[in-house]
């Protein structure tokens, strides 16, 4: 019911007049825009990659080369531990928490259009500093333009989709993102594997075809509409109009534009919005979304896996191109995943999702503890069954996360903020999940040379908490109107408590509107 853990009841005003068609229109726009979650995406997946070839190493980084060349530490799980190395990973990720604050500004005042503009030329930047590298400063200077790159489509496109999307299919829609950025994953996986042949530069390749999604997002992004919800918070309202008519493929928009009316008549009363996150009929979305779900998104230790599966597959004595290749399976395993959730996430729901998924990556990291434990670390090659099991038991952890906090902790968060502090709210979701991401990267090989095994029991224990954080306290979120998501939290067993019927004073002691 409505005021249960589920929230699975809500009271809808206008939702029931909403009309919509699918149209080509509407297709082209959202794909698109979703590549911008391929830049993230290569990204995650080209690093790693890059990091394990002998090539990168003999150039920037001769020690780990040489400590790499040990036999006898072929399984060491020390071996790829250099600060300097991480921070190569981890330097994007930093300047991409500090550029969301600019990509707010950009995306409330300019449009959700002009930030995806910026992010792709930042990011073709960045790729041409990167395969152009002499030295470690160029390789981190470049690092820093991807870096801004995804901070600016990391704050746009999500609300982007979720703005342009039908509340009935915004789950599936807005996972476009997530597929685009496994799809990125994947394809850099398989750059990586042949460009290791390539001696001496095939690391170069590599980097630079990070260039090639920026690219297509740029001069995709010239020829998007802005979304409708954008328009009207800027006060084109007849531009904003028309845009609705296209997008949903029909004149009876009357009712989904007074809610968009409404919502912008509130977001203006706002003068501070990042103020207004505190109050307390936004302390839902600022709990949830801004800092729990976004936090919880690393803290499971899947970025971690991805950003160094070749190293990892490397450690447990795959060789160095059957590492990339074991690499492949992990990201293939990531698109099937965010292939399943788009299918079906907007039937069962975000919290089943959440759920189901999160008691197979505890079981999955248990396993691969307790594997770990009793084979790993002796300075021996693995025996090949027990690392094809390690293989299976990642793959079912990837597939487990595909379809839940990997799409999920891009889909809730979007949808859960009002208009008024929605690029705001999202700004906050990607600083948090950027940091998380960065000190996760920089910290990840660190903790694995010292707490061997036990790092996976400690995101296994992790994920029991954010578990139990989604079952108490998100409510469900399927096929409700984006403007009308407040509600939920007036019905909600604990954060009606909270909220109350949303009438809230800023802490400046101006009114907050009602929304």
């Amino acid at each position: 019911m409505a005021g249960g853990f589920g929230g699975a009841e809500v009271v809808h005003e206008r939702a029931q007049h909403y009309e919509h068609r699918i149209t080509w229109y509407f297709i082209f726009t959202c794909i698109i825009a979703a590549l911008g979650g391929s830049l993230f995406g290569y990204d995650l997946g080209v690093s790693g990659g890059v990091t394990s070839m002998d090539d990168f190493l003999k150039e920037f980084f001769p020690k780990i080369y040489r400590r790499k060349q040990l036999h006898l530490n072929e399984t060491d799980y020390c071996k790829y531990d250099n600060q300097i190395l991480t921070l190569f990973t981890s330097s994007l990720y930093f300047a991409g928490l500090i550029s969301t604050f600019g990509a707010s500004y950009v995306t409330r005042s300019k449009g959700r259009k002009a930030s995806i503009i910026v992010g792709s030329i930042s990011f073709f930047l960045g790729a041409v500093l990167n395969a152009s590298a002499k030295n470690i400063l160029m390789l981190i200077l470049g690092r820093i333009f991807l870096g801004v790159g995804i901070g600016f489509g990391n704050q746009a496109v999500p609300l982007y989709l979720s703005e342009m999307a039908p509340a009935k299919i915004r789950g599936a829609i807005n996972q476009l993102f997530q597929l685009t950025t496994c799809l990125g994953i994947l394809i850099a996986n398989l750059i990586n594997y042949f460009t290791e042949k390539i001696h001496p530069w095939g690391w170069r390749l590599s980097l630079g075809l990070a260039a090639v999604p920026a690219i297509l997002m740029f001069v995709g992004g010239l020829f998007l509409p802005e979304t409708p919800n954008s328009l009207v918070e800027q006060g084109r309202l007849e531009e904003g109009r028309r845009i609705l008519e296209k997008v949903r493929g029909t004149t009876k928009v009357d009712a989904e534009f007074a809610d968009l009316v409404d919502a912008s008549n509130a977001a203006r009363a706002i003068k501070h919005p990042f103020r207004n996150l505190l109050t307390r009929k936004n302390r839902p979305q600022l709990v949830i979304g801004a800092l729990g779900i976004p936090a919880f998104q690393q803290l499971t230790g899947m970025n971690s896996i991805l950003f160094y599966a070749p190293v990892i597959f490397q450690s447990l004595g795959f060789g160095s191109g059957a590492s990339l290749y074991s690499s492949i399976f992990t990201s293939g395993a990531l698109v099937i995943a965010a292939l399943i959730s788009m299918r079906w996430v907007d039937k069962f729901g975000r919290r089943a999702f959440f759920l189901e998924a999160g008691t197979e990556m505890i079981c999955c990291l248990v396993a691969l503890a307790i594997t770990l434990a009793l084979k790993f670390g002796q300075g021996e090659v693995l025996p090949k069954g027990i690392g094809i099991f390690l293989v299976i038991v990642l793959c079912v952890f990837v597939l487990a996360y595909g379809r839940s906090w990997g799409p999920l902790g891009w889909l809730v968060p979007s949808e859960l903020f009002p208009l008024e502090t929605r690029s705001a709210g999202q700004s906050i979701v990607v600083c948090v999940n950027l940091l998380f991401t960065a000190l996760i990267a920089q910290c990840f090989l660190a903790s694995l040379c010292h707490l061997r095994y036990g790092i996976f029991l400690l995101f296994a224990g992790l994920i029991v908490i954010m578990s139990s954080f989604i079952f108490f306290l998100l409510p469900e979120t399927k096929q409700v109107p984006i403007e009308e998501i407040y509600l939920l939290f007036q019905k909600h067993w604990y954060w009606k408590g909270i909220v109350g019927d949303g009438e809230q004073v800023e802490p400046s002691g101006k009114s907050g509107a009602v929304v």
